[in-house]
């Protein structure tokens, strides 16, 4: 699974990325909501203009809170897709802070069904999804994980241990300190029917980013859009702190990662993407 396998990574991972150089506070602290963030909230302009549901906070001020509230959700649904060197990947995954995620990759007209129980992955492709991740000569392994699925045992590839770690996906949120800050406001719109603001940042290289932030209740992040530049794209946000309920599929449903010769491949992709 050589870069392919990587790009489902970048696919996941890419919504929180490009929502960093929007997202964190000044000089790197970001607070989970709680007491510190009430006070900041009575500390809050008193010149509140009428129908501005964030107090004449500046667009800056509004993208620290969308991460710093963002980052306090216990689980958070993203889906949307990503245009990557000419291909579109497609990602539905639910995905919470005890390693439980559940929900759907697509890659090259390919899909496959993504369970994780605990730090244990199961997927369960189609066979254009196993062509594009296997590549060239995998006719028989496909056939042999036709209707199947894989497990994928933790460490096999730090790549796909990622996948659906929701803390390593947030951290990426606070990794590009140096491009936070430069947002101004669009005008409002909304997000599956719920009030949102918008913020906007160009960047070099005539990439923009629009960051929808949720005007009622949290102020969650609801969507991020990446026109123009590499890898451009749209992301949903949704079901924060819903439950997520991951099963592992039946044991005779699954085959072994090590057991169908992949795992080496695994390895060797992780390094022919990097």
């Amino acid at each position: 699974m050589a870069a392919q396998r990587k790009s489902l990574v970048t696919a996941v991972v890419w919504a929180t990325a490009i929502a960093g150089p929007a997202g964190c506070a000044a000089g790197g602290e970001v607070k989970a909501k709680g007491s510190s963030e009430k006070k900041q909230a009575v500390a809050a302009p008193a010149t509140k203009a009428p129908g501005d549901p964030f107090g004449g906070l500046t667009a800056d001020q509004i993208a620290d809170k969308a991460v710093a509230s963002t980052k306090a959700a216990r689980s958070v649904r993203m889906a949307g897709r990503v245009d990557s060197d000419g291909e579109q990947l497609t990602v539905d995954l639910a995905v919470d802070a005890k390693g439980s995620c559940t929900g759907r990759l697509g890659m090259q007209g390919g899909s496959a069904e993504l369970r994780q129980v605990g730090k244990v992955m199961y997927l369960k492709g189609d066979d254009k999804f196993w062509e594009a991740s296997l590549g060239a000569g995998s006719d028989s392994v496909t056939d042999l994980l036709k209707g199947r699925w894989i497990k994928v045992p933790p460490g096999s590839s730090d790549d796909m241990d990622d996948l659906c770690d929701l803390r390593a996906m947030i951290a990426e949120m606070d990794k590009n300190k140096a491009e936070r800050q430069g947002m101004t406001k669009g005008p409002d719109a909304e997000v599956g029917g719920k009030p949102a603001a918008t913020l906007v940042k160009k960047q070099p290289g005539g990439a923009t980013i629009t960051m929808y932030v949720a005007e009622e209740g949290p102020p969650y992040l609801l969507k991020v859009v990446k026109a123009g530049g590499d890898s451009p794209g749209t992301m949903v946000f949704t079901e924060h702190n819903r439950p997520v309920k991951a099963v592992a599929p039946p044991a005779d449903e699954v085959v072994d990662l090590g057991n169908v010769g992949l795992e080496s491949a695994a390895a060797a992709g992780a390094g022919a993407g990097g």
